[in-house]
C-alpha cells in the first residue's frame, strides 16, 4: 500500500513459489473457479448438501445490512451487501466482498473509490432493491461525496478507496482506505438466518409510552404474581391474553436469537394483549426472583372503553410508530 510500511511477516520471499496475476478488476481468476467442498465436515451428516449446510451456518451471523456503491461515468452501480467488515483503525481500512459475477466487482479496482451505507430498519425495501429482489422500490436518492454516490437517509456512510484487492474464491475482497466517515442516530436494519430482524431492544413498547395517567387506569385490575429463578413467565406461541408489569426482578426476553432484559416498570407482552390471535412473540424467562403484575386483556378493554381519552391516546401512539416506520 502507497504510504504504508509492510510488516515484516508479510516480508517472504516468492523463491519456487508458484505466483499468478488475476486480471484486472479480478472479474477472473486463475484459481479453480468451483473449489471442490467435498471435504467440508458437516455436524447433521447430510454431507450432500455441504454447500447448503455451509450456507445456512453462516446464516448465523448476525449483521448489518449494506449497500455498495461506486460511480462509473455518470451511472450509479450498487448492490447490497452483508459482507463488510472494518480491519484497522490506523491507518482506517475497511473490508468488502463481491460475488465475481456482479457487475460491481468489475468496476472496482485498485485507486477506485467505493460508497458503503448503513442501512436503517425502515430500509429494507431499499435493501430488496439493490439485492435484485423488487421493482417496487421506492427510487434511492443519491449524495455525492468525493465523487463517490452515497444511500440518502442511512445511518452511516464511509468512502474508502482500493488499496489492495484479493481473489476469494467465488467472490473478490476489497480492502479500502476510508476518507471519509459520517454517522447518525438512528437503530440499524439488521439480517440473520436468511431474513430482515430488528433490534428488540429498540422495538416500541405501545402502552408504556403511554401517560401515566392514561396508563394507572389500564393497570388498576392487575394482580400481582410471583415467579422463581428461571421459571417462564411466558412462552412463544401461547395465546396472549395478559401483559405483565415487572415490579421486582429482572426478566429476560428471548426472541428468534435475540435477547433483551427488562427491570421494573417494564412492560412485556402488551403488544400480543392488543393482538391476541397471533399468540405471544417470545419466550420471557425470570432472572432470579421476580414479582409482576397480571393484566387480562378484558381488563385493558375494559378501561379503553371506560375512557375514550385513553383510548385516543394509545391511538397516538400507534399513529407515531407508523410515522416512524412509513
Amino acid at each position: 500500500m502507497s504510504g504504508m510500511e509492510t510488516p515484516p511477516e508479510f516480508a517472504i520471499t516468492l523463491r519456487n513459489v508458484a505466483v499468478g496475476t488475476a486480471p484486472e478488476g479480478i472479474g477472473e481468476s486463475f484459481f479453480e473457479a468451483d473449489a471442490p467442498i467435498e471435504a467440508l465436515e458437516v455436524a447433521s451428516g447430510d454431507e450432500s448438501n455441504a454447500a447448503l449446510e455451509f450456507r445456512r451456518t453462516l446464516g448465523m451471523f448476525a449483521t448489518g445490512v449494506t449497500v455498495i456503491t461506486t460511480l462509473a461515468g455518470e451511472h450509479v452501480h450498487g448492490m447490497t451487501a452483508n459482507a463488510f467488515m472494518s480491519v484497522s483503525l490506523v491507518p482506517p481500512l475497511i473490508l468488502i466482498s463481491v460475488d465475481r459475477h456482479a457487475r460491481l466487482n468489475g468496476l472496482l479496482r485498485e485507486g477506485a473509490h467505493y460508497g458503503v451505507s448503513v442501512l436503517e430498519e425502515g430500509q429494507s425495501a431499499l435493501s430488496d432493491r439493490f439485492a435484485g429482489r423488487t421493482s417496487d422500490a421506492p427510487e434511492p436518492v443519491f449524495e455525492i461525496v468525493r465523487e463517490t454516490p452515497l444511500i440518502e437517509g442511512a445511518l452511516a456512510h464511509l468512502v474508502a478507496r482500493v488499496v489492495r484487492s484479493y481473489w476469494g474464491g467465488d467472490h473478490s475482497l476489497f480492502l479500502g482506505r476510508v476518507e471519509y466517515v459520517r454517522y447518525g442516530e438512528g437503530t440499524p436494519l439488521l439480517f440473520h438466518g436468511g431474513r430482515y430482524e430488528r433490534v428488540v431492544g429498540g422495538e416500541p413498547r405501545l402502552l408504556s409510552a403511554l401517560p401515566d395517567d392514561r396508563l394507572r387506569p389500564i393497570l388498576a385490575g392487575g394482580v400481582e404474581r410471583t415467579f422463581e429463578d428461571g421459571e417462564a413467565v411466558m412462552q412463544a406461541g401461547e395465546p396472549g391474553d395478559s401483559l405483565y408489569v415487572v415490579l421486582e426482578g429482572t426478566v429476560e426476553v428471548r426472541r428468534r436469537g435475540h435477547t433483551v432484559r427488562l427491570g421494573p416498570n417494564e412492560l412485556v407482552g402488551e403488544i400480543e394483549v392488543l393482538a391476541p390471535g397471533e399468540g405471544r412473540l417470545a419466550d420471557v424467562v425470570a432472572q432470579g426472583p421476580v414479582r409482576c403484575l397480571e393484566v387480562k386483556r378484558n381488563e385493558v378493554v375494559r378501561a379503553l372503553a371506560a375512557d375514550p381519552q385513553v383510548a385516543i391516546a394509545l391511538v397516538e401512539v400507534l399513529a407515531s410508530r407508523f410515522r416512524e416506520t412509513a
